[in-house]
């Protein structure tokens, strides 16, 4: 993002909007999993209270739910979104269709010589020129509007001519093809008189590793590479100039935010906090170039993610971002401090080991405080749901039940895992698109070190089906 510090030019659309926005410049998510942030962005609870903290869990009728809350008062409510993971119909999302009078989904498993774009997933253009057909006809009353542009998760495919034009990195080929896309939604609505009075938020849900601290996707680590992520806020009315606040923000305050913006009254169950008093004057201000940055007292963040676990069989992960400190409670702790070592690169743990303690004692003591009442059970994806997580390139949940103490690490360090967590997810995406030979022994290595893996069995088997390979097929 240009309007975080980027000098690669890739977003000039959303560096135009963020010039006159209010930017959080550190925002960060709570898991680093589309669903499962979703769900954060959209009730304003955690994880470990609104349960979505894995794929297939479906969203509570007594959640708050940002679109439900808006409908209730008068709102016309639409979604469009670009991918089969936060399909609510017989997808990875149930339940995420409530509130909405359009929740323009439909997707479906890939069959053979079938192109992603027109099943698993829509290009962005797509889902902008839904979202617009259907701005068109809409009657003249308030409108809640998402947009949810998966292009740049990976697999990083980008149309052209983005695709050679960054030909050597396509990761910035789909976040410049995201960027002109979005451009064309904010065009329009400057065209069609609402840019004005609308209140406009972006936000990423998660971010992608790229191979920083060995994780080139995401879902298992929670370093800033997958949990900080962009977020601004345009504000109806005049546009004084873009604002930069340097408080923490979660995407668990953006339901609260927009809410308190509205006018509307905030649900006593959102557990985050309205972002508005920070987007107005009265904190002490510093000049950073055009600019005015914010600073205010230290709001800490948590981030959490079950997805090693429940994949894998490894412990779970939690964080605390809290004053200058990056803590993640695992079997092999760690502590950075983020003004001196903003990559995370030198743990401090067995070195301080008295604040590792304290941060470790705050993120129990916040999960005891913010967790679900004890009784819900959790659903156990069935075999479509299992099979279209698999042509997305993550691996259903082969644990089973709750975490008896999620705030006690156990078991495997993802830190020592993380390779085949790789491999395995690009074992997966070659097996989608076909690329037996290249997935054969990716799932060799996986399942020298995993043997029960029943996904990569089931999937070494399949490869080996597709090359004809049949005396292999049968033991997997």
């Amino acid at each position: 993002m240009g309007f975080l510090g980027s000098k690669s030019g890739l977003t000039p659309n959303l560096d135009l909007l963020a010039a006159q926005s209010v930017v959080f410049t550190r925002a960060y998510s709570h898991v680093p999993l589309t669903t499962a942030s979703h769900a954060t962005i959209f009730t304003g609870t955690y994880p470990q209270f609104n349960g979505v903290n894995d794929f297939g869990k479906p969203l509570r009728a007594d959640l708050p739910y940002l679109p439900d809350l808006l409908h209730q008062h008068g709102y016309q409510t639409a979604a469009f979104v670009g991918s089969l993971v936060l399909d609510p119909i017989g997808g990875t999302a149930p339940g995420f269709d409530r509130g909405f009078d359009v929740y323009n989904a439909g997707f479906r498993i890939r069959r053979s010589g079938e192109d992603r774009y027109h099943t698993l997933e829509r290009r962005g253009e797509d889902v902008v020129a839904r979202a617009l057909e259907w701005l068109k006809g809409r009657p003249r009353q308030p409108f809640f509007l998402w947009v949810h542009l998966y292009d740049a998760h990976d697999p990083y495919e980008p149309p052209e001519p983005y695709a050679t034009r960054y030909g050597k990195s396509p990761y910035d080929g789909e976040v410049a093809y995201v960027d002109a896309v979005a451009g064309k939604l904010l065009s329009a609505l400057r065209t069609r008189g609402l840019y004005n009075d609308a209140l406009i938020a972006v936000m990423a849900d998660h971010g992608e590793a790229l191979g920083e601290h060995g994780e080139r996707s995401h879902g298992i680590f929670l370093y800033d590479e997958t949990i900080h992520v962009p977020l601004l806020f345009k504000l109806p009315g005049a546009h004084p100039g873009a604002k930069r606040v340097q408080t923490r923000a979660g995407l668990i305050d953006i339901t609260p935010t927009i809410l308190d913006a509205a006018g509307l009254r905030i649900p006593e169950a959102v557990q985050g906090e309205s972002l508005l008093s920070l987007m107005k004057p009265g904190l002490v201000e510093t000049r950073s170039g055009s600019a005015a940055t914010q600073r205010s007292p230290d709001r800490p963040t948590y981030a959490e993610t079950d997805y090693p676990r429940r994949a894998f069989g490894w412990s779970s992960l939690h964080s605390l971002r809290a004053g200058k400190y990056l803590f993640i409670s695992a079997p092999q702790r760690e502590l950075y401090d983020q003004a001196s070592d903003p990559a995370a690169a030198h743990n401090l743990a067995h070195a301080s080991p008295a604040v590792s303690d304290t941060l470790a004692a705050q993120i129990e003591e916040f999960r005891d405080r913010t967790k679900a009442v004890p009784g819900a059970t959790a659903p156990i994806l069935n075999s479509q749901q299992a099979e279209q997580l698999n042509a997305l390139g993550y691996i259903a949940s082969d644990a089973s039940g709750p975490n008896p103490n999620p705030s006690d690490p156990q078991g495997t360090d993802p830190k020592a895992k993380i390779e085949i967590a790789n491999q395995l997810h690009d074992a997966l995406l070659d097996v989608e698109d076909g690329r037996y030979a290249d997935a054969v022994p990716k799932l060799v290595n996986v399942l020298s070190d995993q043997p029960k893996m029943a996904v990569a069995q089931m999937h070494l088997g399949t490869a080996f089906a597709r090359l004809k390979k049949y005396k292999e097929v049968v033991p997997h």
